[in-house]
């Protein structure tokens, strides 16, 4: 009786498409559920991160306009490591067809999407953190990373592969252009980025976030910051982003019509901490079914990554290496710990602080 029980469910699953993400925790809830997980809460700011919008139409203009933006995209950059942008040269059918053909990818039934081969390519579907130790590693979502090179291999997805293409050089050339005048005002030539990415590791990631019935113990997607130079982020109607700052979570409210810019850990240490990475999340909901999707501007494997002033904070490390770190401490912690694993103070090299 059990094994046909067993059975039952199995095809129920294999014709659902969320991922069996209240199977997978069941344990990992009990405690939550019953409250004896000692979570603390964090203090989140119920009203909306007022986030500078900067216009990039002013970019296409006289000199005093174009420097006016760049002006404005640094002091972003610099004192909220996130900001809006309007303007930005990507149509709005495109971010609206590519919304649309990532929820048909993600209708598909959760077996098809977790087989090796879907999308004729292999590991590119992801869901929850099958590493999480706790209520408070659990992402309540699933996604599909793809890195930009291979789209192309999209081939029996005609349409997604078309419209991602689209998107991925918008984006690609949205994040070179930003890149480019904060490393500018940095003193870095204006091709650094450009140099370090053309053949790089840059990714498109599409993101769902099913509704959840622990929406106040979990989270959509973790505390983390992201493990690129930059990130361009955009978000319809509903968001359950949240940004760190000044020790408090602030929600920051969706529009449509902009796209959301923030620094990446490898700008940070670029910068010597000129401009900061900053902590981000996606909180769950109950009811709401929620999309995004991401671009993230990445360097090639073998490219060091160093800062562009002295003394640095920073030691030396190629992104192969910074990748091959953050895996190992996922796995052993269940968490990310980033930058601080390249500090030189560790190291103790008074050789070069002292230069």
């Amino acid at each position: 009786m059990d094994l046909l029980k067993a059975e039952t469910e199995l095809k129920q699953l294999s014709m659902d498409i969320d991922p069996p993400l209240q199977v997978c925790y069941k344990a990992l809830m009990k405690d939550e559920v019953e409250g004896k997980s000692g979570r603390v809460e964090d203090e989140v700011e119920e009203t909306y991160e007022d986030l500078p919008v900067i216009d990039l139409g002013l970019l296409k203009m006289g000199n005093l306009e174009r420097e006016k933006c760049k002006k404005e995209i640094v002091e972003a950059a610099r004192n909220w490591g996130f900001f809006q942008v309007m303007n930005h040269g990507v149509p709005e059918r495109a971010l609206k067809a590519l919304l649309y053909e990532q929820k048909k990818v993600f209708y598909h039934p959760f077996a098809h999407k977790s087989l090796g081969n879907f999308l004729n390519l292999g590991g590119t579907y992801r869901w929850g953190n099958p590493l999480a130790l706790s209520p408070s590693q659990i992402s309540w979502s699933e996604a599909f990373h793809i890195a930009v090179l291979d789209v192309s291999s999209l081939e029996e997805h005609a349409t997604l592969r078309s419209t991602m293409e689209t998107v991925a050089k918008k984006f690609g050339s949205l994040a070179e252009s930003i890149a480019e005048i904060l490393g500018q005002s940095l003193g870095i030539k204006w091709s650094y980025f450009k140099e370090r990415c053309e053949k790089g590791k840059s990714s498109l990631r599409l993101n769902r976030y099913p509704p959840c019935p622990f929406a106040s113990k979990v989270y959509g997607l973790i505390p983390h910051t992201d493990s690129d130079y930059l990130t361009i982020l955009y978000q319809a109607h509903t968001s359950g982003l949240q940004l760190m700052r000044d020790g408090t979570w602030f929600p920051v409210k969706p529009n449509p019509q902009y796209l959301l810019v923030n620094i990446g850990d490898l700008l940070q240490v670029v910068s010597n901490d000129v401009f900061k990475s900053i902590k981000h999340r996606v909180v769950a909901s109950e009811e709401d079914e929620r999309f995004s999707f991401a671009y993230f501007y990445c360097p090639s494997e073998d490219v060091m990554i160093e800062s562009c002033m002295k003394p640095s904070i920073y030691k030396q490390f190629s992104y192969k290496e910074y990748r091959q770190q953050i895996e190992k401490d996922v796995e052993k912690t269940g968490n990310k710990v980033g930058l601080s694993r390249f500090f030189l103070h560790h190291m103790l090299d008074f050789n070069l602080l002292n230069e």
